[in-house]
Order: structure tokens, then sequence, then C-alpha cells
């Protein structure tokens, strides 16, 4: 099949250095838009999940991650290509990157970096500066943001806590001086916060009406600080895309079979973490995907022949956890396929900070002082239901836990000359977090297991 190429606007939102802005701009960017009847299409650099959230409310459809690490750089344009297109076609992608323009895995000089993403999308860049205690200099950065990278075209920048008008006066005049556009100006005194925790913003869905409130705010600030027009006159500039989307269906290689089996999906806010692809992966598979909320449904869903418990912040709801009796008690008696990630691994075992879980694996967890985060090239220790002896795996851990024993006697994975997670009966568990646009027959094992 010949993949028309579509002149999709985009832009990517980056920054020097996180803590500049970039979340603040680019989730009121989408709002805004929104606002002014432009269906928006909402992207975000790196594996992050919760900044997502807080774009798909801004935007009105799911946010999406890009990769490279977690799904491969030949993937990137494809899935930026669906995610714009589904569930109708975008008139212009916005991409939050990641950290500093230029920062990506540690040791693979910029792999997977915002610049990295920028090229393989061939998208103009939005600079967001923190001109906190800054003059000209801002302009040199600007500079040498782009210079470092000639493939990367910084099309704009917004200045960000800016001081005072005289201020923003003395950076536009040094920013024309270098030829940079200046396309937006927001001043400390306007600046608008999110609720944050340990791992960064409180998702969405623990802060419905805050996050609705954050949000709207957020796309009166842009409006009125920010050329929207500018904007989409930049993401306009951006060439054609001619790789083709990324379709589920062709991943997996079709439904398993007809039986269509349930595969229940942890969700509610105490399990945040996961990605749009995962759910059309398994559709695509022959499932019939249903969510529950271990926090509120007393049962797993009617007919559930396999679960998935993704990631989240299971410790700021251990209580109500542990309250829900029934469901823990569904959960330990279920002897069906069952994949757990990061906060799922929590809630399997016997306690978290001294809490009843779900008991289904011999083992304690607690938080601890210590943040464990960044990507892992990972190998499958054992045979599981998703995962294949010897397969490699490319993901990311995110959490400020550990677990006793810290794997089992059949570890899901092996890196770094260590073992870790747990494979059990039909349980796979651990921390690391995948995607599975970038490993599709997880899904495709995962169906096919629930259907037997």
């Amino acid at each position: 099949m010949v993949s028309v190429p579509w002149a999709l606007p985009r832009v990517v939102v980056a920054a020097p250095a996180s803590g500049h802005g970039k979340t603040t701009i680019a989730t009121g960017l989408l709002a805004a838009l929104r606002r002014r009847g432009h269906p928006v299409s909402p992207h975000k650099v790196g594996p992050d999940y919760i900044d997502p959230g807080y774009h798909a409310l801004a935007a009105g459809r799911p946010g999406r991650n890009l990769d490279p690490w977690l799904v491969g750089e030949e993937r990137i344009a494809g899935l930026l290509r669906h995610g714009a297109a589904v569930p109708r076609p975008a008139d212009i992608a916005v991409i939050e990157g990641v950290m500093g323009l230029h920062d990506g895995a540690v040791g693979h000089r910029g792999y997977a970096s915002t610049a990295h993403v920028a090229r393989l999308v061939a998208a103009p860049v939005l600079l967001v500066l923190d001109t906190t205690a800054q003059g000209r200099s801002a302009a040199a950065l600007a500079l040498g943001m782009g210079a470092f990278d000639p493939a990367v075209r910084i099309g704009g920048v917004v200045l960000n806590r800016v001081g005072s008008p005289r201020h923003e006066s003395l950076l536009r005049e040094a920013l024309a001086e270098v030829g940079v556009p200046v396309l937006g100006a927001v001043t400390r005194a306007v600046e608008v916060a999110a609720p944050a925790r340990h791992l960064g913003l409180v998702p969405v869905a623990e802060r419905a009406a805050e996050s609705v409130a954050v949000v709207d705010a957020l796309a009166d600030l842009v409006g009125a600080t920010v050329d929207l027009d500018a904007v989409l006159e930049l993401a306009r500039s951006a060439p054609p895309l001619t790789a083709p989307p990324w379709d589920p269906a062709a991943a997996v290689g079709g439904a398993a079979g007809s039986d269509r089996p349930v595969v229940a999906v942890a969700g509610g806010p105490a399990f945040t973490f996961g990605y749009a692809e995962t759910t059309e992966l398994l559709t695509a598979a022959g499932a019939t995907v249903v969510p529950f909320d271990p926090l509120r449904d007393g049962a797993l869903p009617a007919g559930t022949r396999a679960v998935v418990v993704g990631g989240g912040f299971p410790e700021v709801y251990v209580e109500a956890l542990a309250a829900n009796t029934g469901l823990r008690a569904d959960l330990a008696a279920f002897d069906g396929p069952v994949v757990a990630e990061c906060a799922g691994l929590l809630y399997l075992g016997r306690e978290l900070d001294g809490v009843p879980m779900c008991g289904r694996l011999d083992l304690t967890a607690r938080m601890t002082g210590r943040l464990t985060l960044g990507y892992r090239s990972a190998v499958a220790a054992a045979d599981s239901v998703p995962h294949t002896a010897g397969e490699l795996v490319r993901g990311h851990e995110f959490h400020r836990t550990g677990t006793d024993p810290g794997h089992g006697a059949r570890p899901a994975w092996r890196w770094d000359g260590a073992a870790h997670g747990f494979v059990a009966g039909r349980i796979h568990a651990s921390y690391l977090h995948t995607h599975w646009a970038g490993q599709p027959r997880a899904a495709q094992r995962l169906v096919a297991a629930a259907a037997r």
C-alpha cells in the first residue's frame, strides 16, 4: 500500500534544560488553539506519562509519546501520523520536548533527545527560554541551541519569566540581532502552577477539577501572551510527512481469532501510567479491552481472561487499595495471564508500606528516599506470557520504591549484569516500563494466551 504524504503542520516545544516552562507553553498552546477551533494533536518526547495527561485534557484527544528508545526511531514519524489522525485529522500537532533540547539517552550522543525527534519528524522548534537573570545572553543561548545541531531548525522563541517591559525589550532586541523571532513573552507575575509531587506533576486523573482549572488558566495565559498566528505559520512551514502511518492491526498481524477474550486494564487515580497504543494493540490483536479501577471496582470485569496493571501512584492510595478487599481477593484467585509494571508489581505483592495488597507475589514493597530513573536495555530472562527468553527489550524505570526480594526465582529481566522482576506462573511483573508499539508481539502473545 502506497502512503500519501501528509502536510501536517507541526511544531516542537523545546528548551535548553528542564524547568524553563515547556509543559506550561505546550499545554497552553494546545488548549488555546483548540479554543480557536483547531483540532490539535498532542505529543510528548520521551517516556513520561504525566505530561500527556495534561495534553489530553487540553486537546480533547489522547496524549501520545514519541520515544525512539522505546519504540525505535523508524516508528516515530508513523506514530505521529497515527496519533494526529485519530480520532480525526488534526490541523496541527504540538510536540513537547523532554529535558534540554539535546539531552537524550546517557552515553548515546543525543539518541532519543528532543532534537533527535525533531529531526525524525522534520519539525521546526519553538524554544522556551527562562529569562530570569538573563539579558543579551538569551540570544547567545538560542543561537547556540541551533548551532549545536544544524539539522534542527529553531523557528522562534517564547520568552518565559520576563521581569519587566524593559527586560522584554532588551531580550527582543538581542534576539532580533541574531535573527531569531520572538513569538511570545510571559512575565513572572502571571505564571500558572500545576500540582506536583515526588515524581513530577500530579496526574490529571487524581485532581480532575483542579487540572481542568489549570489547563483553562494556561489557555488564557498562552492566548494572551503568545502569537498563535505566528505559531501556526511556523508549524505550517514543516514539509509533508512521507512515512506511512503506524497501524496497530499491521503491527500485531491481525486478530488471534474470533473469541475476543476480555482483557482487563487497570486505571483510575492510582494507575494512571499507560500508553494509548497499548489498548489499540490489544484490540487489534483480538481482545475486548475493559478498564477497571482498583480503588472503586469490587471485582474484575465479567469474563476477564487476562489482566494488565500498569504504573501509577499506589503508595498515595495504599489504604484505599487495601480496603477494596473484594477486588484484592479476585486478583489473588485469578489464574489467567497477568502483566504488571511498576505500580502493578507493588499491587500484586503481599504488602506496600506495611499495608496488605493482593498477595499474588511473595514480596513486600516500601517507599525509599532514592529515585531510580533511566532507560534500560533488558533481556527477557525467562519464557513468560508476553516475552520469550532472550528477547531484547528497551524500557525505562521511574520509581522511589523497592521490593524485598528484588527479583524472583525466575526473574523477568536481566540488565547491567543483574536480575530484575518476577515470572511466576502466568504472571510477568517488574519495575520496567515498556511501550508495546516497540514490542507488539507482547500484546499478540497476551491475547493469544487469554484466548486459550
